[in-house]
């Protein structure tokens, strides 16, 4: 496939240099709202659409060693949390730069290594701080307030922030974005609101203006708006002034407001607010996820009866069923299996969807030569053919025919495969009306052996009256128009039977190009919801954390810097470790050039979501609350103080007194941290690489194509031997 080209200096480290040039193909997938790519296929002449970083890596040429070490990075994020693979791949752009820039300095690599690793925990352990507890979620769980209530816009092809004219707003200019879903909110009274935004726009009006303009009238309005609060960070080393006035983490977690009159407690137990938040502007997808919850709460109520057992989201007995070229007011969620076969089992569904079934559940392959793994085949053991008018097909039909006969003996009418089937196999059982489905999800196998009795088997010849299940339907899913399915050319079907666990999600799309990313968003809202839920706690979205990592290590930077002042003056003139006299002269360098990532990230994300109309502009506005954070005393406080005075995203636009009830923006904690150490690991991993491997001819006389050759062997085994999780700390010896 083809790519953006970028100059490579060879004379400088090459993998840092290649790592910045594929994040630069990732640049517009950031933030909620992204921009579609095509991908061209230089020798077919083909294209994709694609909108996430996962499928563009999928469909580059990443043949060169730290290509293949960025897409194990990417992959492993992705199969993991489905989400943060933009900020993963972003991320990686920005402190390679960083660490290149530290090079350019003249910092020793070992000191850039243990500087940057120092600085991303210490940002890790900051932003602990703006964490919000989440607390018997599904003890206020309200079946008539629901998520599905909220009016949104459909996914269009030329998205723009639409609202209404009666609020007092007017629309925000096109987002540019080929495919990604509008990003109007509504909240549970039915009104609108915009969507979380990041910063505060500097054009709202005279009066933000001047406040941003001047960061001591900024303070002074939020001091007088607080009853001049000042603040105190539990959590941080650095910020431990006492008032008593102040925010504080209560005993059970909550962070919250002490000496205003009416005390602001930061927590979520709503199931609605916490998927409103974490919905990102993706509410088609959210919707979907909701009902999927709770559907699945009702059934472990209904299961449960008196039982107090606390419920979980099982994120594993969820399934997705694409139908690319259906409308898309099919999309839904159903209990049960819903699943697609080919439209000549027309006949046999009708025959079979009146009545109970009885069900066989095979593991593996249901084709004559399959053996499970690990089978060792007999030795010494030959065939002999004694004519050659034997067919070559005698056997295929023998077993086929063997396999019908076990199906009539026990009268199974449905069978489940976990693998392939034999197409001869299917087409006979068809005749005999019985219905045969190949790749079901394991999970799937399972929940059907729970609520039908049967026995998961690994051959045919295994099966007996003990692995029979039964009390399984079989029918159509809903009516389809008949122009729609001759276009698609299948049949959907629903399989269940009565206390299955498993619920289904079909998605559609009448553009087959866009199925694909339909899936990747829903999925991700999916496994945002799931994580939170599981770790308890959510973080303040809306560039709250990476607006906080920023500062803190600004503050940091400014710390070591003089003490570097200290150590030139003459401070450690008795010290006689080099390292300790390096670390202290080039510490707020490499802490800089790491907060310089943080900056390029938090730019790039308002000029995406449109907050700016260029990145020195979102540069600016970054900048102008940096200053603001810093004369606060507290970053933290300062982020909290927003977030009470603008009850929504860090920073927002300006909004109309009309509207009611923003809903605060959540990012799930446990796949953002790791998508900043995968980052900063394959970052370090690659620099401490390109330090062994000399590269251009100025100063050795190695051919240039033996150099590179030499650095694929080296990268080739750290891909062979380095486990997927990649070590900061490692050296080349």
């Amino acid at each position: 496939m083809v790519m953006a080209c970028r100059v490579i200096n060879k004379r400088r480290h090459v993998g840092l240099q290649q790592l910045s040039s594929f994040s630069g193909t990732g640049r517009t997938f950031l933030g909620p709202v992204k921009s579609s790519k095509f991908i061209v296929d230089e020798e077919h002449h083909e294209s994709i659409l694609i909108s996430s970083v996962v499928r563009l890596l999928e469909s580059l040429d990443l043949t060169s060693a730290v290509g293949q070490l960025l897409n194990e990075a990417v992959q492993t994020q992705n199969n993991t949390y489905k989400t943060g693979t933009s900020t993963l791949l972003f991320l990686v752009g920005a402190w390679s730069s960083a660490a290149e820039e530290c090079l350019h300095l003249g910092v020793p690599i070992s000191l850039i290594v243990s500087v940057m690793s120092e600085g991303l925990n210490s940002c890790i352990e900051e932003v602990v701080s703006l964490q919000v507890p989440i607390h018997n979620i599904f003890d206020h769980i309200d079946s008539t307030k629901t998520f599905s209530g909220l009016e949104t816009c459909g996914v269009s092809l030329c998205p723009f922030l639409q609202i209404p004219s009666d609020t007092g707003l007017q629309k925000v200019h096109d987002l540019k974005d080929v495919a990604s879903p509008s990003l109007t909110v509504y909240n549970l009274s039915g009104i609108p609101v915009r969507s979380p935004k990041l910063f505060r726009l500097q054009a709202e009006d005279e009066a933000n203006k001047n406040t941003l303009q001047n960061p001591q009238t900024l303070k002074k309005s939020l001091l007088a708006d607080s009853r001049c609060r000042k603040s105190i960070l539990i959590h941080s080393r650095h910020f431990n002034r006492t008032d008593s006035n102040r925010w504080i983490n209560k005993p059970e977690g909550f962070l919250e407001q002490h000496g205003a009159a009416t005390p602001r407690t930061y927590r979520c137990n709503d199931l609605v607010e916490l998927e409103m938040g974490l919905s990102h502007g993706d509410h088609n997808s959210m919707k979907l996820v909701d009902a999927a919850v709770r559907l699945q709460f009702q059934n472990a109520s209904t299961q449960q009866g008196n039982c107090t057992i606390p419920f979980m989201f099982d994120i594993s007995r969820i399934f997705t069923c694409c139908l690319p070229g259906v409308p898309e007011t099919f999309s839904c969620v159903c209990p049960g299996y819903i699943t697609v076969v080919s439209i000549s089992n027309t006949t046999l569904i009708k025959e079979l969807q009146n009545q109970p079934v009885q069900i066989i559940l095979i593991e593996g392959d249901l084709t004559e030569n399959y053996r499970h793994l690990g089978f060792n085949k007999a030795a010494n053991i030959n065939t002999l053919l004694e004519s050659m008018k034997v067919q070559q097909d005698s056997s295929e039909e023998q077993w086929t025919d063997y396999v019908l006969q076990v199906l009539i003996k026990f009268n199974v009418t449905l069978v489940l495969v976990q693998g392939n089937v034999s197409e001869d196999l299917i087409e006979k059982c068809m005749h005999s009306k019985r219905l045969v489905i190949g790749s079901v999800n394991s999970s799937v196998m399972q929940a059907f052996a729970e609520a039908s009795g049967a026995v998961q088997v690994a051959y045919i010849t295994q099966v007996n009256e003990n692995c029979v299940g039964s009390g399984v339907c079989v029918t159509f899913w809903r009516s389809i128009p008949s122009d729609v399915i001759d276009r698609i050319n299948i049949l959907t079907i629903m399989i269940k039977t009565e206390g299955i666990n498993l619920v289904t999600v079909v998605l559609t799309s009448p553009l087959p190009a866009q199925m694909q990313a339909r899936e990747d968003r829903f999925w991700t809202c999916a496994y945002r919801l799931y994580y939170a839920l599981r770790e308890q706690k959510v973080f303040l979205g809306g560039g709250a954390v990476e607006f906080l990592c920023l500062s803190h290590l600004q503050i940091l930077a400014e710390q070591s810097l003089s003490k570097r002042n200290h150590v030139c003056s003459g401070w450690l003139h008795n010290t006689s470790s080099w390292l300790a006299s390096s670390l202290a002269l080039y510490r707020s360098t490499v802490l800089k050039c790491l907060a310089n990532g943080w900056h390029k990230y938090l730019s790039a994300l308002m000029y995406n979501t449109a907050n700016c109309s260029s990145e020195l502009g979102a540069s600016t506005v970054i900048q102008q609350h940096l200053q603001s954070a810093t004369d606060s005393g507290s970053p933290s406080s300062y982020i909290l103080n927003e977030y009470n005075k603008l009850n929504s995203g860090i920073f927002n636009s300006g909004i109309s007194n009309k509207l009611e009830q923003i809903p605060s923006v959540y990012d799930i904690v446990a796949p953002k941290t790791e998508a900043w150490r995968r980052a900063l690991d394959l970052v370090l991993l690659v620099l401490q690489t390109d330090s062994e491997i000399i590269t251009g001819l100025g100063h050795t006389q190695i051919n240039s194509q033996e150099t590179e050759a030499a650095k694929m062997d080296v990268f080739s085994l750290c891909l062979h031997v380095f486990p997927l999780y990649l070590c900061p700390n490692f050296l080349f010896l």
